[in-house]
């Protein structure tokens, strides 16, 4: 045999090996359900408007806060999708562990598809007068990063009185807005939603408001069903519970002028972020008279936006923030906020959040054998989050003597008798106080220390 011929044998048998060895992609289909649920831990007040952690503090828990109660609060978000069409109108239905303390089933309401209304045909009438362009006022002052001062190049000065048709032109917005989004390219993430999905169901809804109690845990047996979705059956455990309260020890305007922050580790976090959002000028109670100042400060290294930071983050975005530090890490427990910072907005407003990581489920779990397609019938995602807020260097009354218990769903303790947050022994209240006069001390300074960020 020549040795061309040995050659093409030699190859011939080669492919023939590959061929029989490839094996074709596994298929993979599905999944026909997706369920989201949400799971917030807060403390303290939430950030008036939104924000990262929460939206405007309710009544309740402002008048908790000034009589020196308060504590985490837990809430719960849960969103089913599905590709399936109910046969009739679409029921689903969550049934939780009795520990969740929401009662025996929690309804997933499907919102009704807005009602298209025929317009009615308008007489004609004098057009409108134009409105005259009124010019904006003020400016943003944006800083950002851990320390006792700015860093050289801050603040970053957005001039609203910039933003003139003319400078707009083609879109333009004035300089440093730009820094509002920097270093926070991270993706909002997509829970289910009426939109996404031929069906939908949500809790809370109209029908069923229920508050999950701060006591309330997610450890155990949940089910979730319905006509237009698999049954769905997970269990969680005791490290896929509720995070713990997000505590502040310290949060204290020190001699030199900076604001000192310290927390309690929440154990399950894996990464923290802090925010500030103040006034001066005609818009605030720090500046006196004059244009209004808006003042934000982000915890982040990298950029003046952590203000815009989602609600949750996915475990990629989390690992990305740590590593460039536009996120602090689960091993940083204190946060100096720079001494220009609380020079320009005095009175600002704390805001903090703990991320946590995520808790996820498919059935049926994915065939070894990759000739066998793999029909996912189902995904649940299970998200977390804690956090806390109140006015920067004002020790609040839920702050005071309060430390966080160890575990993951662990809540404030009592600490000691005469200790506060800060470690400094505690100043014993005049002796002619009254208990009311010091509830009335407590509101006087809430509601004047919120700036105007807090209507009362």
């Amino acid at each position: 045999m020549g040795m061309g011929r040995k050659l093409a044998v030699l190859a011939g048998a080669g492919i023939a090996a590959t061929a029989a060895s490839a094996q074709p992609p596994q298929k993979v289909t599905g999944p026909v359900a997706v369920y989201w649920m949400s799971a917030a831990t807060q403390s303290g007040f939430g950030m008036p408007g939104g924000g990262a952690g929460g939206g405007r503090p309710s009544m309740s828990s402002i008048m908790q806060m000034m009589n020196g109660g308060g504590g985490a609060n837990h809430s719960l978000t849960l969103q089913l999708g599905s590709s399936e069409k109910p046969t009739a109108a679409p029921s689903a239905e969550h049934l939780p562990p009795q520990v969740l303390g929401v009662g025996p089933t929690l309804p997933l309401v499907s919102p009704e598809p807005p009602k298209v209304v025929a317009p009615e045909p308008e007489e004609p009438r004098e057009p409108p007068v134009p409105r005259e362009y009124q010019q904006p006022k003020g400016k943003m002052l944006i800083f950002w990063g851990c320390g006792e001062h700015a860093k050289p190049g801050q603040p970053v000065v957005i001039d609203f009185s910039q933003m003139t048709p003319a400078n707009m032109a083609g879109g333009k917005m004035p300089a440093g807005f730009e820094m509002l989004s920097k270093g926070f390219a991270m993706n909002r993430m997509q829970p289910p939603s009426a939109r996404r999905y031929t069906s939908y169901g949500e809790w809370p809804n109209a029908q069923a408001r229920t508050t999950v109690p701060g006591t309330g845990s997610l450890i155990g047996g949940h089910t979730i069903r319905g006509d237009y979705s698999p049954e769905i059956k997970f269990s969680l455990n005791e490290n896929q519970d509720f995070l713990g309260p997000l505590v502040l020890t310290t949060n204290t305007k020190t001699p030199g002028g900076p604001a000192q922050l310290g927390w309690g580790p929440v154990s399950g976090a894996r990464a923290y972020a802090a925010i500030v959002i103040g006034a001066s000028g005609a818009g605030g109670r720090g500046g006196g008279g004059g244009d209004p100042t808006v003042v934000l400060w982000s915890s982040s290294e990298t950029g003046g936006g952590g203000f815009a930071l989602p609600d949750y983050l996915s475990p990629g975005d989390l690992a990305r923030g740590v590593e460039t530090r536009a996120l602090m890490g689960p091993e940083i427990t204190s946060c100096a906020v720079p001494k220009e910072v609380v020079d320009a907005a005095p009175q600002g407003f704390l805001q903090m959040v703990a991320y946590g990581q995520e808790a996820n489920f498919v059935y049926p779990e994915r065939p070894k054998d990759p000739k066998i397609p793999w029909n996912r019938q189902w995904e649940v995602k299970v998200r977390y989050r804690s956090a806390t807020g109140g006015l920067l260097g004002m020790t609040m009354p839920s702050m005071g003597g309060r430390a966080a218990a160890a575990g993951r769903g662990g809540y404030p303790g009592q600490a000691p008798p005469g200790a506060t947050t800060d470690g400094q022994q505690a100043q014993a209240p005049p002796a002619q106080q009254t208990p009311q006069d010091a509830a009335a001390a407590r509101r006087r300074a809430i509601l004047q220390g919120i700036g105007g960020l807090i209507p009362h």
